[in-house]
């Protein structure tokens, strides 16, 4: 288990809760560990000590904010397995996608470290006009002021360092609320960072439920918050928090197009890699695939035949790709909408505590399996007639994450990239491969705000405009 000391990291200590919570493994319950709970009045201690280093923090210079973010990135690598094993047994996510996240939140930090040396203004002409003859114009980049972070339970250590490097390279002292059911990590993520820390207020936890989380969003003296998570949750964080800026990271149902063109085998492989990972707890795994009538059958029976290859069973196994869900709510709220879908189930079934790697054929919209983000181990495989249908019924969602197309054809890949209303179009790769430099985002009810380093350090930073008369 983690090395850190007991409580929550507040101020520039660790504050002792009152309540503790058992940390379960989802594949067979056993308790992972203890956590402390956090409070509405410990949330708003841990603002009063953001505010009361915010000017520090902000006048820290560029060059230990760097070697913060670089510190952080070698200690993660250092313990790298032992976070991966931590993460397995808090999520249940098997091995190999926990190494993953570990891997690119390595990255995260040290991309997070390049963007402080960029932090920059510019010149501004200012003499278009008479009136600004002999004045001189630039314009620099401030912090924002505090940062509230609140992370998913999918990928929380990844998820916290999205939240968290930005915003010390923004020069933001930042408080994460990891989600209720996977804050071990962030714990121990939040130690480390302290530990190399100039000013260890700079980074702050509190756990506990949607009252700890309303009193860090609602509080006027906050400048940002940052939120990963469901639709309905971001939505009324926005107006709760109005007018605080609000960045969104919400859900999606991400669609795959197979065109006419595409190469099958390389579909039916994306299919299976990016609709399965991470046990389907992703917002971009493939979840809807539209297949252009022509090849609609061929493509079917070769998914179909390749279904078992998906590796069920405990997390810890290396080989293993799709196991228990966060909690029996899910697995129960997910076998829910598969029956009612509507459309032919092919594999399925529950086995153990584990929901099986499920294919729904023909299923209309108007059901949660299509319509909705399922966020389980099921793919929903419907046919069109020709692609100008299947772009109709991407953009039909209310989401709006990642799409994906499979097509030879450079015509119909910048068609999609016009057309699809998404934030990021992949083209023959899954929906859900992100690399955690680019900008990532959505639109519709996907969110607001683009998470990656660079794009995060901007929406964390104000520009302030310097007038001089000489």
């Amino acid at each position: 288990m983690p090395d850190h000391p007991g409580g929550l990291p507040i101020g520039a200590g660790w504050v002792s809760t009152v309540d503790t919570e058992e940390i379960v493994f989802p594949y067979d319950g056993s308790v992972v560990g203890t956590a402390p709970v956090g409070t509405p009045s410990l949330a708003r201690r841990a603002v009063d000590e953001a505010v009361a280093v915010a000017r520090e923090v902000a006048s820290l210079p560029s060059r230990v904010r760097r070697s913060l973010l670089n510190d952080v990135a070698v200690a993660l690598r250092d313990r790298r397995a032992e976070f991966e094993n931590l993460l397995v047994l808090e999520t249940g996510k098997p091995l190999v996608d926990c190494r993953v996240e570990v891997a690119r939140t390595v990255v995260t930090w040290e991309a997070a470290s390049e963007e402080v040396s960029r932090l920059h203004g510019e010149t501004v002409p200012l003499d278009l006009l008479p009136s600004g003859d002999g004045l001189v114009g630039f314009w620099k980049r401030k912090p924002i002021g505090v940062v509230v972070g609140i992370a998913g339970f999918n990928y929380p250590l990844l998820l916290a360092s999205h939240k968290i490097a930005p915003a010390i390279a923004a020069g933001c002292p930042v408080i994460v609320k990891p989600a209720p059911q996977t804050p071990l990590a962030t714990l121990w993520l939040v130690h480390l960072v302290r530990s190399l820390a100039p000013l260890p207020a700079m980074v702050q936890l509190v756990t506990g439920d949607a009252a700890v989380g309303a009193a860090l969003t609602t509080d006027r003296r906050v400048g940002a918050v940052s939120f990963t998570g469901s639709a309905a949750v971001g939505h009324r964080i926005a107006r709760d928090a109005a007018p605080t800026k609000t960045l969104l990271e919400l859900g999606s149902n991400a669609a795959l197009v197979v065109a006419e063109d595409a190469d099958l085998e390389a579909a039916v492989d994306a299919v299976l890699r990016g609709g399965f990972y991470a046990s389907g707890q992703a917002c971009i795994s493939v979840q809807r695939v539209l297949v252009v009538a022509p090849v609609a059958e061929e493509f079917t029976e070769r998914l179909l035949a390749r279904l078992d290859e998906v590796v069920v069973g405990d997390p810890r196994d290396e080989k293993t790709r799709v196991s228990a869900l966060i909690d029996p709510a899910s697995t129960e709220r997910v076998a829910a909408w598969i029956e009612k879908s509507g459309g032919r189930r092919v594999g399925g079934g529950v086995d153990g505590t584990v929901l099986r790697p499920t294919v729904l054929l023909d299923v209309p919209d108007g059901v949660e399996a299509w319509d909705e983000e399922i966020f389980g181990p099921v793919v929903c495989v419907r046919t069109v007639s020709d692609v100008d249908e299947a772009f109709a019924a991407v953009n039909a969602s209310r989401y709006g994450l990642h799409a994906s197309v499979y097509s030879k054809s450079l015509k119909t890949a910048f068609r999609a990239l016009d057309e699809l209303e998404v934030g990021g179009v992949v083209i023959n790769e899954v929906p859900g491969f992100r690399s955690d430099t680019m900008p990532y985002g959505g639109v519709k009810d996907s969110g607001i705000g683009r998470e990656g380093p660079r794009f995060a350090v901007e929406e964390l930073t104000v520009t302030r405009m310097a007038v001089l008369r000489p």
